[in-house]
């Protein structure tokens, strides 16, 4: 099966769609006098977040997101912030993004020290966010605008998306991508010869980090999720795995790596995350995943750095892809 064979993916569109629908079937429903009161837009609903309840907008209309999980979420819904930060890449908002997405978007800072003058200039009336991001600075953003933080990132991605479209007043939206997402998933792992086949496949997912140690991943962060619901099986060295999130290691245990299948990708510079110097060793080419032509290298920041429904609708088509060679 190939991928054209799979029904089409298009998140944002999809979502996009049941905008226009809603929209029209409110219109069609609106009250005679056409007053803002009298279609809600002034109401308000209250969100349950990791700083307790806040109280947002019915309808949100400028929204600033921090962090690269709350842009997918955004885009994915159908929502073009005002601003959003930028992660540290070259390309400022993550590459897979598409470019019409997010055009006019006001670049508010890096995402860990976002410029607060910026985005009161924007005048938003709903910030997303999280705690271990910008929880140090949230009593200054909620002077600026209602904010709606999850407690973390990665890991807890879908739970986090169903915040994000609370808070945009979005649910019907966010079920629609859920379940598109959903049977995507079934179709890769139908495609891939169906679960139990899928299951004896062992794949890594190995990263290479400017400043730190090679990180293969645990079951515990946003890759693996995708894995797992792919029902793809996992190396036992996952389990060693630092609060379920990576196991660290140097070049002179890359071999620990090992699996039917290694993806691996890589943050910063090739040659300063030791990528160079660990794919030419002869402990990286003498791995099974290796010799096996096995191996596959992957974008960064669709694979790690997107941490949302639009970013893993593209990776499941690149696992499908990879996988059926």
């Amino acid at each position: 099966m190939t991928l054209r064979s799979f029904r089409p993916r298009a998140l944002a569109a999809v979502s996009l769609t049941a905008v226009a629908a809603l929209t029209l079937a409110a219109c069609g429903s609106s009250d005679d006098s056409g007053s803002d009161s009298a279609s809600g837009s002034d109401a308000t609903r209250t969100v349950k977040t990791a700083m307790g309840d806040v109280k947002v907008k019915k309808a949100p209309q400028r929204v600033v997101v921090l962090d690269t999980a709350e842009l997918d979420s955004a885009l994915t819904l159908g929502v073009k912030p005002v601003g959003a930060t930028h992660a540290d890449v070259t390309s400022g908002f993550l590459n897979y993004l598409p470019k019409d997405q997010v055009a006019g978007i006001e670049d508010v800072g890096r995402m860990m020290t976002p410029n607060l003058e910026a985005i009161a200039g924007l005048k938003p009336d709903l910030i997303l966010t999280s705690k271990i991001r910008h929880g140090d600075k949230y009593a200054e953003l909620s002077k600026i605008a209602p904010t709606v933080m999850t407690e973390n990132t990665g890991y807890p991605w879908k739970e986090n998306f169903q915040v994000h479209a609370e808070a945009l007043g979005k649910e019907a939206e966010a079920k629609m991508v859920a379940d598109g997402y959903a049977d995507h998933v079934a179709d890769v792992t139908k495609a891939l010869g169906g679960k139990e086949k899928v299951a004896a496949t062992e794949v890594n997912m190995v990263r290479f980090v400017e400043g730190a140690d090679i990180r293969i991943y645990g079951r515990k962060n946003y890759i693996a999720t995708i894995l797992a619901d792919v029902g793809l099986g996992r190396p036992a060295i996952t389990d060693q795995a630092k609060d379920g999130f990576s196991y660290d290691v140097s070049p002179e245990k890359i071999d620990l790596a090992d699996a039917d299948v290694v993806f691996h990708s890589t943050y910063g510079d090739p040659k300063k995350s030791k990528e160079t110097e660990t794919t030419g060793s002869g402990l990286w080419k003498n791995m099974d995943a290796v010799k096996n032509g096995k191996v596959f290298a992957v974008d960064d920041q669709l694979w790690i750095q997107g941490i949302g429904y639009t970013a893993a609708d593209k990776i499941l088509g690149e696992l499908h892809k990879s996988l059926a060679k």
